[in-house]
């Protein structure tokens, strides 16, 4: 059993760290997007250095009191929240944000966990350098919960996900270790690659205090498009020869269905898309090129190959920065819209990409004696993750239908499941899908996690409940 963040404890942690460490939670701490969840905390500890952080995870060892680590706040699936059971300690690493070094000839750098990605990506660029991480979140969101996460994004297609830009890993284990492991290392085989148990763990395992990263020559040149695409079928299609007509040069590949923009005309968003009327189904594809190939060339004649295979029926390129941002805002503005309309059900999926139209027509059939839904379908195509939303039918609210939003995310869970996927792509599992963790995963690979968190945190300190519950 855990013991609560009490004052009495907050009084004897004040005495092991410098003064201004503790302090009262914000609002915006206690907080998730979504509004599903309000946390709880009995103190915010906000470290300067990670000799801090650890004597804080050793005092709550100590003393038994639960950690829950906080980053940038944008996560979609509770794992920053704890919203009952004895009050834990609160852990902000947002003042530790500092560049450590920055070596462009190595293409590597290193950067404490508190570092807004948005800066990440502007540290590698003063040096002529790429960080290619990119969510919608990058303006507030942290390395340290990118990598926790184990964040995907729009550019997984090129360069992968947050664990694929990771070099080495400094983390404070749930004992108060601190794990030395900030190599810039490409290659090392000198036993268990702890870096790999910690990212994607959510906080379950330690709390990862700073990162080495991968950087990438930046492109001479980027240009976008948005496609109109028959299908979904013809839209992986054209992901094909994309690949072996442009191989290495698609950096997003993103399928948008029409909704979306329904969406975001009726919640007043002052965004048109390119196309009128809306097609069906869009896709939005970006290309980062090397000198001496021409962008808007290139893309025209991947156009105009996919329009002769049958797989491309309109489509624009855009034609500046502007016009090319102006086209991803579309795509990176249509969450912020759900959000307004309000779902029934939020699913956060990934497929086998052959799968993809399968679920996409028989998805909308299973849960139709459920009620009468809209669904919003969109993500990245190029490495299989959708969001597939279910939302009321318009002039209705979702408190509607409270009574079986449940059983609307169990049959599209189940479906997802039987055509092997994943119900947890790329938010994580958290505290929302520790039950569909428990239901869908592989009873070995479960075993072998909860061995792995008795061993590493046999006092059950860290992130309590979340991913394992």
């Amino acid at each position: 059993m855990l013991n609560p963040c009490d004052p009495g404890f907050v009084s004897a942690l004040a005495a092991l760290v410098p003064e201004g460490t503790l302090s009262a939670p914000e609002p915006r701490h206690l907080e998730e997007p979504r509004g599903r969840w309000a946390g709880l905390a009995g103190v915010l500890a906000r470290p300067r250095q990670t000799e801090d952080v650890a004597a804080i995870i050793r005092a709550c060892a100590a003393a038994r009191v639960g950690v829950v680590p906080i980053s940038g706040g944008t996560g979609l699936v509770g794992g920053q929240i704890m919203a009952s059971g004895p009050a834990p300690l609160l852990l902000s690493l947002e003042r530790m944000v500092a560049l450590r070094g920055i070596w462009p000839e190595e293409n590597a750098m290193v950067v404490e966990a508190g570092m807004v990605l948005a800066d990440v990506q502007a540290e590698a660029e003063k040096v002529g350098r790429l960080f290619p991480l990119s969510l919608a979140s990058e303006g507030s969101c942290r390395i340290g919960g990118n990598l926790a996460a184990n964040a995907g994004g729009t550019a997984v297609l090129r360069y992968g996900n947050a664990r694929d830009l990771c070099l080495g890993l400094e983390a404070v284990l749930p004992d108060g270790t601190v794990f030395n492991g900030l190599t810039r290392l490409r290659k090392d085989n000198a036993g268990y690659d702890l870096r790999h148990l910690l990212i994607g763990s959510e906080g379950t395992l330690g709390v990862i205090t700073a990162a080495s990263l991968k950087l990438f020559p930046q492109p001479a040149a980027r240009v976008v498009a948005m496609l109109a695409v028959p299908s979904p079928g013809e839209a992986l299609e054209l992901l094909a020869l994309f690949g072996e007509r442009a191989a290495g040069l698609v950096s997003g590949f993103e399928l948008i269905h029409r909704m979306g923009f329904d969406f975001l005309a009726e919640t007043g968003f002052d965004l048109r898309a390119p196309f009128d009327p809306v097609p069906e189904w869009l896709v939005l594809v970006e290309l980062e090129l090397p000198a001496g190939l021409d962008p808007e060339g290139t893309m025209a004649g991947l156009y105009a190959a996919g329009a002769d295979a049958g797989l491309v029926t309109d489509g624009v390129i855009a034609h500046s920065g502007a016009q090319a941002a102006q086209l991803w805002a579309l795509r990176e503005t249509i969450p912020l819209a759900n959000r307004k309309v309000g779902a029934v059900s939020s699913h956060d999926i990934s497929l086998p990409l052959s799968a993809i139209p399968d679920f996409i027509a028989e998805a909308p059939r299973a849960i139709a004696e459920l009620g009468a839904f809209r669904v919003n379908c969109f993500g990245h195509l190029g490495d299989g993750n959708l969001h597939w939303n279910v939302f009321p039918a318009r002039g209705h609210g979702r408190a509607e239908h409270e009574a079986v939003k449940d059983r609307v995310k169990a049959v599209v869970h189940d479906l997802v499941h039987a055509l092997g996927g994943s119900v947890a792509a790329e938010h994580g599992v958290g505290r929302l899908k520790v039950g569909d963790l428990a239901r869908y995963g592989d009873p070995g690979k479960l075993a072998a996690m909860r061995a792995i968190k008795a061993a590493l945190d046999p006092v059950g300190i860290m992130n309590p409940g979340a991913v394992l519950g």
